[in-house]
């Protein structure tokens, strides 16, 4: 435990900055991922300032405590939970957008900075920042750079990783340094910008991020594919791909994701069909391609529609919706694993198959143009012990059937602290002790996010 007289120690260095009040410490205690186990942070430290952090990082070395970073708290997979004896440094008050340069295509954000509000600012000049993850409006773009956050547009755009040319980062003893530069090319040294991003806050604290903007299209076309089932459905996007078209976004939800955001907003998406692809081309041949991409589905028995500009945003926001909100007599955890887009078709039957086996429940929304899927597991609380047991099961099957179609553990959500458990499954020895290594150089006393994204 960290003493009193450390915390007044960081509290008169950081005047106004600090706080142990018991609703900051619970509300700061934990992201959106599943609590392992419920730790209350120290303090929560509130930083305005590259020197707020850096100052906080020599405490912090100097005493040996954990620093847990995080931005709007919108993480999924638990890397922002509080560990034991540890501080947490929110960096939301850190929200400038320091620069835009139209002509350099690129922005100068401070990690604080929500993804909506930079995308809103560029916009002005023809421009759009990419990544655009379920949580655009509320998540902030330090966030989505730790976690190397996904979206919708990863299909065309990639994900925050293609996005990010240069970052700002204060080390563990409180060391700035930047990496990367301001060109779209660049390849001197080693790649510590790619490094970083994904690397959940157990290398360094992020300040300051230097990101690649693209040109907002001239046009776009949204089509909404509704199929008999959810196969048939993820058959429609290996279609789409033989047919080399590219599309924007190319999203796919099952029937019970249909249901429950009819029952949640009012929509009449079930009654269209047993499983519907939300598509969207841009740029100047939006038309083409989608017409294109209509002649594949339809050829597939697929029901295809041209939604209108209000209607198309409509559904797209619909899928930014469809986790769906906590429900407290549910047991129930959504996962992030990604397949090879030709084992698309079969890990959709192996998930159905699988639920019916260990008698969960279950609904799966897709970024299908990549093969990163959100299969959500769920059981009854009233039905005891066993259903939570049965539930784990489930998911650990998922995960193992996931890698052997030569997937991955997680798409965009990152490792975190819930799927650290899945990691050697994924990863050799050799490579596990590699990363370790990597964080000693960086993180020596191991303070910087401890239990996280890696296993060590």
């Amino acid at each position: 435990m960290i003493s009193d007289a450390a915390i007044d120690e960081l509290a008169a260095s950081l005047p106004g900055r600090v706080s142990t009040s018991p609703a900051d410490l619970t509300d700061y205690s934990r992201d959106q991922g599943p609590v392992v186990q419920a730790i209350l942070p120290s303090a929560v430290i509130r930083a305005q300032s590259v020197e707020d952090v850096q100052a906080l990082l020599r405490w912090a070395t100097g005493h040996g405590v954990p620093v847990v970073s995080r931005g709007a708290g919108s993480g999924l997979s638990g890397g922002a939970h509080a560990t034991r004896g540890s501080v947490i440094l929110s960096l939301e008050l850190m929200n400038r957008i320091v620069e835009v340069n139209p002509d350099d295509e690129t922005a100068v954000v401070e990690p604080g900075v929500i993804n909506a509000d930079l995308n809103a600012a560029v916009a002005e000049h023809g421009l759009m920042y990419a990544p655009d993850p379920a949580s655009y409006r509320w998540s902030t773009i330090g966030g989505n750079v730790a976690t190397n956050a996904g979206g919708l547009r990863c299909a065309k755009y990639g994900v925050t990783r293609d996005s990010v040319l240069a970052l700002d980062v204060v080390l563990a003893d409180g060391t700035l340094v930047s990496t990367g530069h301001r060109t779209f090319k660049g390849v001197a040294g080693y790649d510590l910008t790619a490094l970083m991003t994904g690397s959940e806050g157990t290398l360094g604290v992020i300040v300051g991020i230097t990101v690649r903007l693209r040109y907002l299209p001239r046009a776009v076309h949204t089509l909404a594919a509704f199929f008999d089932s959810f196969p048939a459905a993820a058959a429609g996007v290996l279609a789409i791909g033989r047919a080399r078209v590219q599309p924007a976004i190319l999203e796919l939800l099952d029937g019970r994701t249909l249901e429950a955001l009819d029952g949640a907003y009012g929509s009449d998406l079930r009654q269209r069909g047993g499983s519907l692809l939300l598509i969207r081309t841009d740029g100047y041949g939006a038309a083409a391609e989608a017409e294109a991409i209509r002649a594949a589905l339809v050829g597939l028995g697929a029901s295809v529609s041209d939604e209108g500009s209000e209607e198309a945003d409509r559904l797209v926001d619909l899928r930014r919706h469809s986790r769906g909100d906590e429900v407290d007599d549910l047991y129930r955890v959504g996962e992030d694993v990604a397949v090879p887009k030709s084992q698309l078709v079969r890990y959709v039957a192996e998930l159905e198959a699988m639920a019916a086996r260990h008698d969960v429940r279950l609904k799966v929304v897709a970024h299908a143009g990549d093969g990163n899927l959100h299969p959500t597991f769920w059981v009854d609380r009233s039905e005891g012990e066993r259903a939570q047991e049965r539930l784990e099961e489930a998911l650990d099957e998922s995960v193992r059937c996931a890698l052997d179609l030569g997937g991955t553990i997680t798409g965009e959500h990152g490792v975190g602290q819930y799927k650290r458990r899945w990691l050697p499954w994924e990863q050799s020895p050799e490579i596990l002790e590699l990363q370790a290594r990597i964080k000693q150089v960086f993180d020596p006393l191991g303070i910087l996010n401890p239990g996280k994204a890696i296993v060590s």
